[in-house]
C-alpha cells in the first residue's frame, strides 16, 4: 500500500512519527490533503472544508487557480529556466514590471528591488542589512505584538518571547515599543486614548537623550499585526510613525508579507494610511502560492556593495511567473476592492457572534484578515471591563469548526485570537457558510464549557 492509498488517520500518525517536534499545524488541524481548489480542501477520506487559512495568506486566488496554473505550465512547456540565481530573464523582468504596477506611483517611481531567498523572514534579514549599511547604525526599533519571521535578525525583532526563549543571545540591539491595541491597550487605555498615548511615547522616547537608544537604523512595523492577532494600526498612528521617523531620518520598514497584495482592502495596508515607507518586505502573495521573497527600497538607501544579500533560490523563475499571474489578476479584477466587501460580510457575521456569547469579547481586522478574540467571561476583567484571553477556549473553537468543515488557525496573545486568512476569490455564500458555521462552533464550545463548569464534583 502506497502513501497515496492510507486514510488520514495513518498519515498523520506517520507523520507525527518521522517529522520534527517543531511541526505546528497538524497539532490542531489533524488534515491530510488529496486535493485543493479555490477555497476547497478534500482529504485523502473525502471530507470537504472551507481554506480560511490559505497558506497563512499565500493563496490570494486560493489553490490551483487557473491564471496560476495555466503560466506555470507556460513556463514549464517552453523549457524555460526554473532557476537563475539572479541573473535576468524574461519572466522576472515582467515580475517586476508588475510588482512597481501594483505601488503608488510615489513610491515606485524611486523603487528598487533586492530579491531574496525563498521566506518572507530572509526580506527582514534583507532590510535589516539595508538600513544598518545605508545609515551606519546597528540598533533597531521594532513592536511589542510583532511578528516578523523564524530566522534570527528576524526573531530578534518579533514581539512575543517564546520562540526565542530557548535560543541564547537573541534580541540585541532592538528596542521594542508600545503597539496600539484598542482592546488591550499598553497604557490601559481604549480607543482613540491608545493610539495617541502610543504615538507620543515613541515620539517622547526617540526625543530622550537618555533613552538608552544607539542611534537607530531602522525602524519596522506591520501595518496590521497578523500573528499578533490580526490587530490594525490606526492610519493616524502609522502617519505619526511616518512623520516621527521622517523627521529623525530613521528609515521606515513596513513589513507587508501577510498583508500585501489586497488582503486588507487596498492593495498594500500601508495605503490605508496614505503613506510610504521607505523599505517595503513582501513574500506570500506575491508569489503566486510558491517560494518568493523581495524587498522594495528607496533608491537613496541603495549603498550597499554587490553580493552584500544574496541566495541561492532568488532566481525562482516559476514563483516569479506564478506571482505575476497573481498580480495581474488582482489587479485586473480589483481583488482588492472585493476583499473589502467580504471582509465586511464576513466581520458582520462574526460580530453577531459577539454580540451573542460573551466569550467573544471582540473582532477586529482588515478586509480579509480577520481575528475573533476569545475570552473567559468569567474571569477577571481587567482596567478596561475586558474579560482575560482564553488561548484553550480558542482552541476548542478551532477544533469544533473543524469538525464542521472549516479550516481556521489561532494567534495573537496567549492564542485566543481565532484568525481568518482565506482567499481573495473566496465566494459569498462561502463566507456566509463560514460565519454560520464558527457561530454554530462557538455555541457548541460555550455550551460544553457550561456544562463542565455545573458538572459535580
Amino acid at each position: 500500500m502506497t502513501a497515496g492509498d492510507l486514510p488520514a488517520e495513518r498519515l498523520l500518525a506517520q507523520q507525527a512519527r518521522r517529522e520534527s517536534n517543531a511541526r505546528t499545524y497538524p497539532r490542531s488541524l489533524p488534515l491530510a490533503i488529496e486535493r485543493a481548489q479555490g477555497a476547497i480542501l478534500e482529504d485523502v477520506d473525502g471530507n470537504e472544508y472551507v481554506d480560511c487559512l490559505a497558506g497563512a495568506g499565500t493563496l490570494a486566488l486560493g489553490h490551483n487557480h487557473p491564471a496560476v496554473v495555466e503560466r506555470m505550465a507556460e513556463l514549464l512547456e517552453r523549457d524555460r529556466p526554473l532557476h537563475t540565481l539572479d541573473l535576468t530573464t524574461p519572466v522576472k523582468e515582467r515580475f517586476v514590471d508588475r510588482l512597481l504596477e501594483s505601488l503608488p506611483d510615489e513610491f515606485a517611481e524611486t523603487a528598487k528591488v533586492q530579491f531574496c531567498s525563498p521566506a518572507g523572514t530572509d526580506a527582514v534579514e534583507a532590510a535589516l542589512k539595508l538600513v544598518k549599511t545605508a545609515t551606519g547604525n546597528r540598533s533597531m526599533l521594532a513592536f511589542q505584538g510583532a511578528y516578523h519571521g523564524m530566522t534570527r535578525g528576524a526573531l530578534e525583532l518579533m514581539g512575543d518571547t517564546a520562540p526565542r526563549e530557548s535560543v541564547a543571545g537573541v534580541a540585541s540591539d532592538v528596542h521594542h515599543l508600545p503597539y496600539p491595541h484598542a482592546y488591550r491597550c499598553p497604557f490601559g487605555l481604549g480607543g482613540e486614548d491608545c493610539w495617541r498615548t502610543s504615538a507620543e511615547y515613541v515620539e517622547r522616547t526617540l526625543s530622550d537623550p537618555a533613552n538608552g537608544i544607539v542611534d537607530p537604523a531602522g525602524m519596522i512595523l506591520e501595518p496590521v499585526q497578523g500573528e499578533g492577532g490580526a490587530v490594525p494600526a490606526p492610519g493616524e498612528w502609522l502617519r505619526e510613525m511616518r512623520r516621527v521617523t521622517r523627521e529623525r531620518d530613521i528609515p521606515l520598514i513596513v513589513d507587508e508579507i501577510q498583508t500585501g497584495l489586497g488582503r486588507t482592502g487596498e492593495l498594500y495596508a500601508f495605503e490605508h494610511a496614505d503613506i510610504v515607507p521607505d523599505v517595503l518586505t513582501l513574500s506570500k502573495a506575491v508569489g503566486g502560492g510558491l517560494p518568493l521573497s523581495v524587498v522594495v527600497y528607496d533608491e537613496s538607501l541603495d549603498v550597499w556593495e554587490p553580493g552584500a544579500h544574496a541566495g541561492t533560490f532568488r532566481g525562482n523563475q516559476l514563483a516569479m511567473a506564478a506571482g505575476t499571474a497573481t498580480i495581474e489578476h488582482v489587479l485586473e479584477h480589483d481583488l482588492a476592492d472585493r476583499a473589502a466587501a467580504m471582509g465586511d460580510r464576513l466581520r458582520s457575521r462574526l460580530e453577531e457572534t459577539a454580540a451573542t456569547f460573551d466569550a467573544v469579547g471582540d473582532v477586529r481586522g482588515r478586509g480579509l484578515l480577520l481575528g475573533m478574540e476569545v475570552v473567559d467571561p468569567e474571569g477577571e476583567p481587567d482596567s478596561l471591563g475586558h474579560a482575560p484571553a482564553d488561548g484553550d477556549l480558542a482552541s476548542a473553537v478551532q477544533s469544533a469548526a473543524f469538525d464542521r468543515g472549516i479550516v481556521v488557525e489561532t494567534g495573537g496573545r496567549h492564542g485566543s485570537v481565532v484568525r481568518f486568512l482565506p482567499p481573495l476569490t473566496i465566494s459569498a455564500s462561502q463566507v456566509d457558510a463560514v460565519g454560520e458555521i464558527v457561530h454554530e462552533s462557538v455555541r457548541s464550545v460555550v455550551a460544553d464549557d457550561r456544562e463542565r463548569a455545573e458538572a459535580p464534583a
